[in-house]
């Protein structure tokens, strides 16, 4: 999930204990525990606290039902009815891996439990109602954590890599901000802005997250990426310029081409048209080490200001001037 690992469970959470036997125990004895027991889908045969196989009720009465399986099987070890390559997962693992691992199953073993072991021994299972529930609801967690535009992380999840970033050796964080998106909101409508945004995503995320960083997005047009690491020149080079060659795109040429063009600023009055730019703050702890989010926000936000003053798509490194309050 870059990554949303606080709402991602591990599959011990939802585990059940249930029945288990040993591998000589008699098919007659299985039938009693499956009679005594109308719920109990399955049986996992346990060896020296290790599960080995698991019999399943429908597998079981599939071969006890043919013509000649009840005289052939049920005086015989329940190993000869059981499955012997069960999905085996272990405690700690995310209820997201084990739920595609259950999933690319046979069809015929799709909704078998999933048999839990802890130490290499075993625990319980967990159904596949169960699993697919929780899997549901964690999808449901997840995007609660995302803003609903771009998927990506939104601020819950950016305030907690900041609070686990500031501790460490080296790091970059990059705000990136549009300028004139308003105006172009203002002139083209939302639906348009909308659009924007996303392209803006997709540049983002083709130089940020697919090489392995943490990409959010704050809300509007404000995004985030952290690196652990200071050379950012590249991708901020890289973003300016398909961002400046592209942008282009989402205009229509009369505004493009008509000098006398005007639209309205932020002061309500009428201003010289003139096309959206980025802005991109960049702040290292490679001069500076902070101590609190607070500082952190605050110089980026001094960066921020300070690229708003260039007339045109940019990046500023480290050009602050706020100055982090000391005990």
């Amino acid at each position: 999930m870059t990554k949303t690992e606080e709402v991602v469970s591990n599959i011990g959470r939802i585990v059940k204990t249930v029945p288990y036997i040993s591998p000589s125990l008699k098919n007659k004895e299985v039938d009693k525990l499956f009679t005594e027991n109308p719920n109990l889908r399955g049986i996992v045969v346990v060896h020296h606290e290790k599960p080995i196989a698991h019999i399943t009720r429908t597998h079981f009465y599939q071969k006890i039902g043919t013509l000649y399986g009840y005289n052939l099987y049920m005086g015989r070890e329940s190993n000869l009815l059981a499955k012997t390559s069960p999905l085996i997962v272990d405690y700690f693992q995310p209820i997201t891996e084990v739920s595609k691992l259950a999933m690319e199953r046979k069809e015929e073993d799709l909704y078998d439990d999933v048999i839990v072991t802890k130490d290499d021994k075993f625990v319980g299972v967990v159904s596949i109602r169960a699993l697919l529930m929780e899997f549901v609801d964690i999808q449901v967690q997840i995007a609660s954590f995302l803003n609903p535009l771009s998927k990506l992380p939104g601020n819950h999840l950016i305030d907690k890599q900041l609070s686990e970033i500031i501790y460490l050796e080296k790091y970059s964080i990059i705000y990136f901000d549009l300028d004139h998106f308003k105006t172009y909101n203002d002139l083209y409508g939302f639906n348009k802005g909308d659009k924007v945004l996303l392209f803006l995503t997709d540049i983002l995320k083709r130089n940020v997250a697919q090489n392995g960083y943490f990409l959010g997005h704050i809300g509007g047009d404000d995004f985030m990426a952290i690196l652990p690491h200071y050379e950012v020149e590249s991708i901020c080079l890289n973003i300016i310029e398909e961002f400046d060659r592209k942008i282009p795109n989402f205009y229509e040429e009369k505004h493009l081409k008509d000098p006398t063009f005007r639209v309205k600023g932020r002061s309500g009055n009428l201003e010289k048209f003139t096309i959206m730019t980025l802005s991109i703050a960049v702040l290292t702890n490679e001069n500076q080490r902070f101590e609190k989010i607070e500082d952190l926000s605050n110089a980026v936000a001094s960066i921020k200001r300070n690229c708003k003053k260039v007339k045109a798509s940019c990046y500023l490194v480290n050009k602050y001037d706020y100055i982090p309050k000391t005990v």
